[in-house]
This record gives structure tokens, C-alpha cells and sequence, in this order.
């Protein structure tokens, strides 16, 4: 089954790194994804762009409507997404706890439709 680790933080937080810090980081998750690319695990793997260059699409009066940003009310927002392919959820909460602490959070979900077995 894959997972998601879907990565968290506050807008602003990578940019008030150093690049030492920033560097140390990059490498955590490039280390993971050498890991799980060895491994065969490794699914789609994106970073987001910014929320000011986000638009939601939702539904109003029953006709799609396009706000611009994103929807959430929340001060996190999400960075990005790692699917992987897991035997459990264990698995899969070991795999986000190899990445970097502290600058973001990581929710771990079950995957429920994808198509990258295809």
C-alpha cells in the first residue's frame, strides 16, 4: 500500500535557514529518497510553490468557483508530498521520521486511489 508524508511548515521557515541549515535539510530528504529509490518504494515526490500562487476551486450556488490562494485556515501550509510504498503505517511513520525535525511536521496518511503501480 502506499503512504503519503505530507510535509508541513510556516510559511516563511526555509527562507529564515541558513544555507548550512537548508543544505543539512535537503540532504535528510535526499538521503530518504535514495533509501526508498534502492528500495523500490519511492513514489511521485513534488515540493509546492507558495501559497500566493495558489487557487482553490470550490463549489458555490452548485457552479464551480475559483478563489485566489489557498483555502485552509490554518498558519501551516502544505510544502509537499512524498508517496511511498509501505507494508504498514509503521513503516511508513519510520520513513517521515528520517526526515527533517523541527522546521516542518509530517501527517502520514494511507493512500486510497493512486496510479503509479501502472
Amino acid at each position: 500500500m502506499y503512504y503519503s508524508i505530507l510535509i508541513y511548515a510556516q510559511e516563511g521557515v526555509w527562507e529564515r535557514l541558513t544555507e548550512q541549515e537548508q543544505e543539512a535539510a535537503l540532504e535528510q530528504h535526499r538521503q530518504l529518497q535514495a533509501e526508498c529509490e534502492k528500495e523500490q518504494t519511492l513514489g511521485p515526490v513534488v515540493r509546492l510553490g507558495a501559497t500566493s500562487g495558489a487557487v482553490t476551486v470550490r463549489q458555490r450556488s452548485g457552479k464551480p468557483m475559483t478563489l485566489d490562494g489557498p483555502f485552509a485556515e490554518t498558519k501551516e501550509h502544505l510544502l509537499g508530498i512524498y508517496l511511498v510504498k509501505c507494508s504498514s503505517i509503521d513503516e511508513a511513520i519510520a520513513a517521515a521520521k528520517k526526515l527533517p525535525q523541527g522546521i516542518a511536521c509530517y501527517e502520514v496518511r494511507p493512500v486510497m486511489w493512486s496510479n503509479a503501480d501502472q
